[in-house]
């Protein structure tokens, strides 16, 4: 059965008590197999998956190509880029900017997570592969963005830029749903998951034509326009609506020990555009957000 179709499911991974359980969460509560049950309060939260990769899509909004190219005509086909593991990240889980670091973005995204080994299916197919949807945060450092070069490694990769959850979801279709972030309680950001340029199968069936996605892996989907710079001490959270509402706290950290390789915040043109966005280039409807 489709992740689309069904009763709607969520699997939660939690620590009570210095144990780790696979749970679901229902009517509010966190429901353990043996039958007891306690409040979200109680638990701290786990991602809900074990990927072996981390695979992301630069851009796959329509609101966010306009932010940066200035027209609507649609890209061809999408890009890629991969996290670490050691990025990822939970729900409640801390943000860590450190000291002399500027830009660190967030990104609302929805995730996929596979269900099982998939490879060299079709567009059709590739709904049938996935085991539930996340809401997530593509975390990235624009600081880093010139001397990446377009591979977002350090941008994208640091530890604990990939938050998942708080559960996955499945039984819900997903195309019907929208994706919001709210920085301190106010929307920062909007997008109705039918605006993705390229959709959930389209990126699944592209992808493994050439690579095994195995049950666990997460596909990032891309985020609306208007993503932006976060500072010590906010609140980021990120809603996918029947899905969930992921969110994490950033917290400064000491500078890195060693001064060697390239430093940090250049603040150059190419950074500033798209860690501050090109708001003279939204539609009004979309600009203060």
């Amino acid at each position: 059965m489709s992740a689309l179709e069904g009763t709607r499911k969520e699997i939660r991974h939690v620590i009570k008590d210095g144990s780790a359980y696979w749970t679901e969460f229902k009517d509010g509560k966190i429901v353990f197999a043996d039958g007891r049950t306690c409040d979200e309060k109680d638990v701290v939260h786990l991602p809900p998956c074990s990927p072996t990769k981390i695979i992301c899509v630069h851009v796959n909004y329509i609101s966010r190509y306009y932010e940066f190219n200035n027209t609507r005509v649609p890209p061809k086909t999408p890009t890629y880029f991969q996290k670490p593991l050691t990025a990822l990240n939970a729900h409640k889980g801390e943000l860590i900017r450190p000291a002399g670091y500027k830009y660190v973005n967030y990104e609302g995204e929805l995730a996929v997570v596979f269900g099982k080994v998939t490879k060299n299916v079709t567009r059709e197919e590739a709904w049938d592969c996935i085991a539930g949807f996340a809401p997530a945060n593509d975390f990235g450092c624009h600081d880093f963005r010139d001397t990446d070069a377009g591979s977002m490694l350090r941008v994208k990769g640091m530890d604990g830029f990939c938050p998942i959850g708080p559960g996955l979801v499945s039984g819900v279709d997903i195309r019907n749903s929208t994706l919001r972030s709210y920085r301190n309680g106010k929307v920062v950001q909007e997008g109705a998951i039918s605006e993705q340029i390229f959709d959930c199968g389209y990126l699944i069936a592209d992808l493994a034509r050439h690579m095994t996605f195995l049950p666990g892996d997460i596909l990032l989907t891309g985020t609306p326009a208007n993503s932006r710079p976060l500072d010590v001490g906010d609140t980021i959270d990120v809603e996918v609506t029947g899905v969930g509402r992921l969110s994490n706290k950033v917290v400064e950290a000491p500078a890195p020990r060693s001064s060697d390789g390239f430093p940090s915040s250049p603040d150059s043109e190419g950074v500033r555009r798209v860690a501050l966005g090109n708001d003279e280039r939204l539609p009004d409807k979309m600009k203060g957000r």
